[in-house]
């Protein structure tokens, strides 16, 4: 079975099947597990690192089931950030293919009324960031077929995408569709996402939008904790700056992943051309570096390295400055 008779199969079914006891359906383990690894095996080259979902409720019936892509830098749960999605009408047979939002995370903060209209601001914002490159997905709206909360959040948040028939799909270039949608979502993410203009260029302190996009696409590299995680398991748990050791210097015996150490993305993105998929290496682009030189080496500006951070320090750890009396 490819992927778009999978997807036809649960648009053609799923009212049906959601009659029936959600607890032990096997139709739910279809969805969750079959479909999913279905959409896994056709994500396209250059885009394995995305990781996915596919849904049809958790404890009771969705009124929407959905398959989702998302983007570890920016987010792993339908719940919030930015990811792509295919959302099923059940009512009409209907099925979306989606750049959208995470819903509940506004409702959260906004409550539901106001929350949609906070989703649909920013589904525009994101729609005239990636505009010169979307012609391929022409459906600016969705209709879902419901009045419940999650499926009106899910139509506020659309961005961009493309709506197949129960028929269409199955004629559809699904392959092509996903890579071409893919490259949207990365290059979304890479112009700064739902993050406002004004916002990125104050978070950067610069007045020169690219910079400031590049800044804050490094500064979500070095927060993701994938990279951490990759990072930290191959290099010295060490400040490269001032050479803290929080195992000697704060007799730190916690988790390693939990360390009081930062991973600084230390290669420049300002190069970085439209649509590149490999934004970083691991472990050659980055540094391990204690709060406090991390902080520093951002404020001394773009272009420096770890040469120039150590020129600038100025003290001695206590236990170094043990060891000089001791000789």
């Amino acid at each position: 079975m490819k992927l778009a008779e999978a997807l036809r199969q649960l648009a053609l079914t799923y009212t049906r099947e959601r009659t029936k006891p959600f607890s032990g359906s096997q139709f739910g383990n279809f969805v969750r597990h079959d479909l999913a690894l279905l959409a896994k095996e056709s994500i396209p080259y250059g885009f394995e690192d995305l990781t996915l979902k596919a849904s049809v409720g958790a404890g009771n019936w969705a009124s929407v089931p959905w398959l989702a892509f998302f983007d570890p830098l920016i987010t792993t749960s339908a719940q919030e950030g930015i990811y792509v999605v295919f959302l099923i009408n059940p009512d009409s047979q209907d099925i979306y293919l989606s750049l959208n939002q995470g819903t509940t995370a506004v409702y959260k903060e906004f409550r539901q009324v106001r929350g949609r209209e906070v989703l649909r601001r920013r589904a525009q914002d994101m729609r005239e960031r990636v505009f010169d490159i979307s012609k391929r997905f022409p459906e600016l709206e969705i209709d879902l077929g419901s009045e419940d909360d999650l499926p009106l959040g899910y139509e506020a948040g659309h961005c961009i995408g493309k709506k197949y028939t129960s028929e269409d799909i199955l004629k559809a270039d699904l392959s092509g569709d996903l890579s071409e949608i893919f490259s949207i979502y990365r290059r979304l993410i890479n112009r700064g996402g739902s993050i406002p203009s004004d916002v990125m260029l104050e978070e950067a302190q610069t007045t020169d939008i690219i910079e400031a996009r590049h800044y804050v696409l490094s500064r979500r590299i070095e927060r993701s904790k994938k990279v951490r995680e990759a990072v930290l398991s191959c290099k010295p748990s060490v400040c490269e700056g001032c050479g803290l050791n929080p195992l000697l210097d704060y007799s730190f015996q916690g988790r390693p992943q939990n360390i009081p150490l930062d991973v600084h993305h230390s290669s420049a993105l300002f190069n970085l051309q439209e649509g590149e998929s490999k934004r970083y290496r691991v472990p050659e682009d980055f540094m391990v570096l204690c709060p406090t030189c991390h902080r520093v080496i951002h404020s001394l500006g773009n272009n420096v390295d770890l040469k120039d951070l150590q020129n600038v320090i100025r003290f001695k750890h206590m236990r170094e400055v043990g060891n000089f009396f001791d000789q």
